[in-house]
């Protein structure tokens, strides 16, 4: 599922989708405002976002209403947060063998 979030996000445009629903529940032309980008690319955007579970689609006759699914992103958020610990443990490492250099030097 992390896999699926990550390439949801690859794009700026759907990247772009996604901070705008950050804000709530709305509408497919409201999300997409001002993109300068054709309906069919839109289209194709959204089912990427879609399928990989982030952002959901109410239809209601002709409005497609689109909300954001947090916890769709929730996986590949823990995955971040690992690797961000894990990098900051080896940054220590690395500071304290600095500092010990330093202080034999």
């Amino acid at each position: 599922m992390a896999n699926d979030a990550f390439k949801a996000l690859a794009h700026p445009l759907r990247r772009d989708i996604v901070e705008r629903l950050s804000g709530g529940v709305a509408t497919v032309g409201d999300v997409t405002r001002d993109f300068g980008v054709s309906k069919p690319t839109i289209s194709r955007h959204l089912k990427l976002l879609e399928e990989a579970g982030v952002v959901s689609r109410v239809i209601d006759g002709r409005t497609h209403r689109l909300a954001l699914r947090p916890e769709a992103l929730a996986e590949a958020s823990d995955w971040i947060e690992s690797q961000r610990e894990r990098w900051e443990r080896l940054f220590d490492v690395v500071g304290e063998y600095l500092e010990e250099r330093k202080e034999r030097g």
